[in-house]
């Protein structure tokens, strides 16, 4: 259990949340792990499969504007409850007036982006320190790929219209798969990857991306239901029926830094091979059932992880990353914060 702007995140299975006077108890077990005064929070968020609380503790918590989610605990949004307070109407009709308005929708897209950009510069640039003394070559088309996205980022900064803020990332997206071969050190030739392919994956590497992409729209998607956000209406990617875009607006911050690098630890590290995956008629490779429980678990172990998180300078776990930036946007669509901070890895 512990407190992140504002929010009271309890990932104690067995815990029960009830009403002690003006403040919120947790208690586990028939014992007492931790008061918070109900007036000092915004939201409850709840990570476990037997994590219960008290109707008069959810009807204080109507009554104070603080909302209570349900999570698994791998993080998959179950359930919130939230009383007839007007806040989370007043944030979503704000995030609609933002999605809107492009000029607004590029001032947070482009941060989105620019942070993306930046985690996959540093993902390229921490391969070409760890292994690029075994291969110059290797550290060579690193180190240029990482230049080449570094005046990418430069230029978001001055794109004025959402067409030019894709033109930029597709352009970065481009030169970072061109070398992400260079990544891979298990020296599997049927391990490779030529250039990002999807819907279908055509390689190993591919569709063993394209799974773990999934794993964290599903992560965002349930930070954003988590705080009030609408998940369906994006900045970056625009509305259309069904898509989650603001999940995967969100999403863009992390994949270098979470999917990216489970996948490669799990290749380079031979804990996934060829053999997990199977070629369908279509030509699609997939993961094998099997080999999906594996990844899954190395998911769910990667989120465990901890780091001090550079904008609010407090450690926390690599699991709730998508559940703070959605709430630092959400500070941001209310005015609390002049820009929206997204997140830079380290």
């Amino acid at each position: 259990m512990k407190r992140h702007l504002n929010t009271l995140f309890v990932t104690l299975d067995g815990s029960y949340l009830r009403k002690d006077g003006a403040a919120v108890e947790i208690r586990h077990e028939g014992e007492t792990k931790m008061r918070v005064p109900l007036h000092n929070l915004e939201g409850i968020s709840c990570f476990g499969w037997d994590i219960g609380a008290s109707a008069a503790l959810m009807a204080a918590c109507a009554e104070a504007g603080v909302s209570i989610s349900f999570h698994t605990p791998h993080g998959k949004f179950l359930a919130a409850t939230r009383g007839f307070t007007s806040g989370n109407i007043l944030l979503r009709r704000e995030q609609y007036r933002r999605a809107d308005d492009e000029a607004a929708s590029v001032a947070i897209a482009a941060n989105m982006l620019a942070a993306k950009l930046a985690n996959a510069r540093q993902v390229l640039m921490r391969a070409a320190r760890d292994h690029g003394g075994k291969s110059p070559e290797r550290a060579s088309a690193l180190g240029q790929a990482a230049d080449a996205i570094a005046v990418r980022i430069g230029l978001l900064g001055r794109a004025g219209t959402l067409d030019s803020l894709r033109g930029i990332e597709g352009d970065a997206a481009s030169t970072y798969f061109s070398v992400f071969r260079h990544l891979l050190v298990n020296h599997d030739p049927l391990v490779r990857i030529s250039g990002r392919s999807r819907r279908p994956p055509l390689d190993p590497v591919n569709a063993l991306l394209s799974f773990l992409y999934v794993l964290l729209m599903h992560d965002c998607r349930s930070a954003l239901e988590s705080c009030g956000l609408d998940p369906q209406c994006g900045f970056l990617h625009r509305d259309r029926p069904g898509r989650p875009s603001l999940a995967l607006d969100l999403m863009e911050e992390f994949r270098a830094f979470l999917a990216d690098r489970v996948a490669l630890t799990l290749l380079n590290r031979k804990q996934i091979t060829f053999a997990d995956f199977r070629t369908a008629e279509s030509g699609a490779v997939l993961l094998k059932d099997d080999s999906r429980k594996q990844v899954l678990a190395a998911w769910q172990e990667r989120k465990q992880d901890e780091i001090i998180h550079p904008f609010l300078d407090e450690r926390v776990t690599l699991g709730l990353l998508p559940h703070l930036q959605a709430r630092l946007l959400a500070r941001h669509l209310r005015g609390d914060l002049d820009a929206y901070p997204a997140f830079l890895s380290k």
